[in-house]
């Protein structure tokens, strides 16, 4: 990277920072104050100054514009130079050998320095100003956001998905269902370098995508389909069985496609998995938990909200063959008895021996049985007072228990500190 000028670097840093919007501004008014404040100590004219102000107030103008043209960027760019050389010469726009004068001089490294503090709008924008920006931001850009997207997302990713073809994340997550399966068979076609997708509320896609990334996007470590309620569970065990360094997995409300089957293939191929998120998905039952639980010994957080099939088979399971997990719903899961309460409480034991050098921390730290009416208040308390970690005092809920009267009398050791330390407190009258 060649050298470039401070000042320069901070006129690029004040120009970024007028592209911005206002509620996105980071630290880059403080970098400039700073630079700012040294050149006045040196004794700076102040003629600079009020030229600097001049471009503040013309780029200012287009903040908050929403359409943000190539030309708006070279309009400020021809006033960022007049500003930068004005030291140099009298029109200010001839500055000396190796200092940048045009958009294409940005060495490839600032100008990634420089994208990584805007919105992915303002990224899209600046691949349109010239060759040499477009082939840099598509072959180094690395994460790319379409959500802002309301409309036209599926075109929008059929026309810059081929050519971000070095992407390791996508979030697609939509408001009103846009994407189709050829969009998605696009993403699997170029990015095979892609590690995070999330394609929640896809509700338009089919077993088509989860085909198509299981034979493009073998790398990926986390997927977020949650709300696609369309895929099937053969599916689903076909993109396991290609996808096997998977570590983040969320399913929730994919009703058809989390089975005990596409468990069993999660169970068998994804064995990296650390966190999965079965919310709703009313298919899944004791087989499928138990296959999971056996093949992912490293899951940490487990979410099976609404899994009204369950048993406590699948709890004795978990806390027996997974003890790294260290949060837990059953929220609504009816079925959960007493059996599987005592069973996570002495499953602190197998925590401590596997984790080396374990604490009080270890173990689990969030545990949500709400609504889970056949729990008997002994039993919770026992899990409580296996899990430091676990409270139900006031702002530090990681207990949740909401829905469950007869649980009234659970209490963590903080708050019946708290509680002896107030009912011993002497009364003022006294």
């Amino acid at each position: 990277m060649r050298c470039l000028p401070l000042s320069l670097v901070f006129s690029f840093l004040l120009f970024i920072e007028l592209l911005l919007p206002f509620s996105i501004q980071r630290s880059t008014p403080k970098l400039l104050c700073s630079y700012r404040n040294k050149k006045k100590k040196k004794g700076d004219k102040r003629g600079k100054a009020v030229k600097v102000e001049a471009f503040c107030c013309a780029a200012t103008e287009m903040v908050g514009k929403d359409n943000l043209r190539a030309e708006d960027l070279n309009l400020c760019f021809e006033r960022l130079m007049m500003v930068a050389g004005s030291g140099n010469s009298e029109k200010g726009v001839n500055l000396k050998v190796g200092v940048i004068t045009e958009w294409k001089d940005i060495p490839v490294e600032l100008l990634m320095q420089i994208l990584s503090l805007v919105d992915d709008q303002t990224v899209i924008t600046a691949s349109g100003v010239c060759r040499g920006w477009r082939d840099a931001i598509y072959f180094g850009l690395a994460r790319l956001s379409l959500s802002w997207c309301s409309k036209n997302m599926n075109s929008l990713v059929l026309s810059l998905v081929p050519k971000f073809t070095k992407l390791q994340t996508l979030i697609l997550r939509q408001d009103k269902p846009q994407l189709e399966d050829k969009a998605v068979e696009t993403i699997a076609e170029c990015c095979h370098e892609l590690q995070i997708l999330d394609l929640s509320k896809s509700f338009k896609l089919t077993d088509r995508s989860l085909y198509a990334i299981a034979l493009g996007c073998r790398e990926l470590t986390k997927l977020n389909i949650s709300g696609c309620s369309a895929f099937s569970d053969s599916a689903l065990a076909y993109l396991a069985s290609f996808c096997r360094k998977l570590k983040v997995l969320n399913l929730c409300g994919c009703v058809r496609a989390a089975s005990d089957t596409a468990l069993q293939a999660i169970g068998q191929y994804c064995n990296q998995l650390q966190s999965l998120n079965l919310g709703w998905c009313d298919n899944v039952g004791d087989v499928g938990v138990t296959t999971l639980a056996y093949g992912c010994p490293d899951l940490r957080i487990v979410d099976l909200c609404g899994c009204v099939r369950i048993t406590d088979d699948s709890v004795i399971a978990l806390a027996n063959r997974c003890p790294h997990l260290r949060s837990l719903g059953l929220y609504y899961c009816k079925n959960i008895t007493d059996r599987a309460m005592y069973s996570l409480a002495h499953s602190k034991v197998n925590n401590r021996i596997s984790v080396k050098g374990g604490n009080d921390e270890d173990g689990l730290r969030t545990l949500n049985i709400s609504q889970c009416t056949a729990l008997t208040p002994s039993a919770v308390q026992a899990v409580c007072d296996s899990f430091p970690s676990l409270h139900t005092c006031s702002g530090r809920h990681s207990l949740i228990m909401s829905g469950c009267l007869n649980l009234t009398s659970v209490h963590c050791a903080c708050a019946v500190h708290a509680h002896r330390a107030f009912t011993h407190f002497p009364h003022p009258a006294h």
